[in-house]
């Protein structure tokens, strides 16, 4: 039974793990999760009935619940957009939200040949999606992504709860329409970023290295949003989004480096500002949503610890001053200019 349980822990790991993350908005407290769900699973080994659950439903129930009590008392993690209004000057002070404990990207690499990587191919988590997951009480958020994300039977899903199929249903109907009144459109919870997205944010990137205002402008929506946790300012509509990369390229000057990653199923690259002494210091971790053949929204994470969840380094050396390729499956450099 011993290694029936290790075995099979670790076949449901990365859906474990989505699960946990959906329902915290943090990777750091979902692993930590996953390893509670793990010990509590060994301890109750003997209670483990096929008769009654999958094994696939007990992990998620136990899951589940050491979710629903990390929760308890806790507040919700946003980004920007959820909690305030657009600004309208690109020049403000930015306004520090260090206190927020902010909605943290997934890292697509911790899914990488996993199963579970379907929830990333479906959409399923996407930043839009998971940020409004954050507005749902818990038991509603449990529900939503139980039978949307993980495609759980309703039955399940009751026994996993310690409820009806019929409370299921509602609840689910009810987190429905709460995600729906967010906002979160089709574009935002569709299917993975393909390759024609990720064109358009290499073109996104160039036009960045290039410091081409008119490019970047060129290649964002007429409703582009930009937002930037921890600070609380967010900017929505091409102009104010261009009016702060301007800012940007003011006090930072406009010699970059970056490295493409990806994230919640969609394109991302880590920002790498030059320094004084010739070397590229990490910035921010962008997280890119494509709409067509336009940029929609860019979600900035300055929080450095990002770059560490992600295998990102500190800081880089130019790649035209001979810096060695990255070995197989580390972060790869941006496309530059063509």
């Amino acid at each position: 039974m011993a290694t029936l349980i290790d075995d099979d822990l670790e076949r449901f790991r990365g859906e474990l793990l989505a699960h946990c993350y959906q329902m915290l908005g943090s990777v750091h407290d979902a692993e930590d999760l996953v390893q509670e769900t793990m010990l509590r699973a060994w301890r109750a080994r003997d209670q483990y009935d096929p008769s009654l659950s999958s094994m696939r439903t007990w992990l998620h129930r136990i899951a589940t619940n050491a979710c629903l009590t990390a929760l308890d008392g806790r507040s919700r993690r946003p980004l920007p957009s959820g909690i305030g209004a657009p600004s309208d000057n690109p020049d403000e002070p930015l306004a520090g939200g260090h206190e927020v404990p902010w909605l943290q990207p997934f890292p697509d690499s911790r899914l990488d040949g996993d199963p579970a990587a379907a929830m990333l191919t479906s959409g399923r988590l996407r930043l839009a999606l998971t940020a409004a997951l954050q507005l749902l009480p818990p038991r509603q958020r449990a529900i939503l992504i139980l039978r949307d994300a993980l495609a759980l039977p309703a039955a399940e899903v009751a026994g996993v709860l310690d409820t009806s199929t019929a409370a299921v249903n509602s609840g689910l109907q009810r987190a429905r329409a709460r995600i729906a009144a967010a906002g979160v459109t089709e574009d935002e919870i569709g299917a993975t970023a393909d390759t024609r997205s990720q064109a358009v944010v290499e073109r996104y990137i160039a036009a960045f290295r290039n410091a081409d205002i008119d490019g970047l402008k060129s290649l964002l929506a007429r409703d582009a949003a930009l937002e930037m946790p921890p600070f609380r300012n967010w900017y929505a509509g091409r102009e104010h989004y261009v009016g702060f990369i301007s800012r940007v390229f003011s006090l930072r000057g406009t010699d970059w480096q970056m490295l493409s990653t990806g994230a919640n199923g969609q394109p991302a690259a880590g920002y790498y500002a030059r320094v004084a002494d010739g070397s590229y210091e990490r910035h921010t971790l962008q997280v890119f949503l494509v709409a067509g053949d336009r940029v929609r929204r860019n979600v900035v994470f300055g929080d450095p610890a990002v770059f560490d969840l992600f295998g990102l380094p500190a800081s880089v050396m130019s790649s035209r001053t001979g810096e060695s390729a990255p070995a197989a499956g580390e972060p790869r450099p941006a496309p530059g200019p063509r």
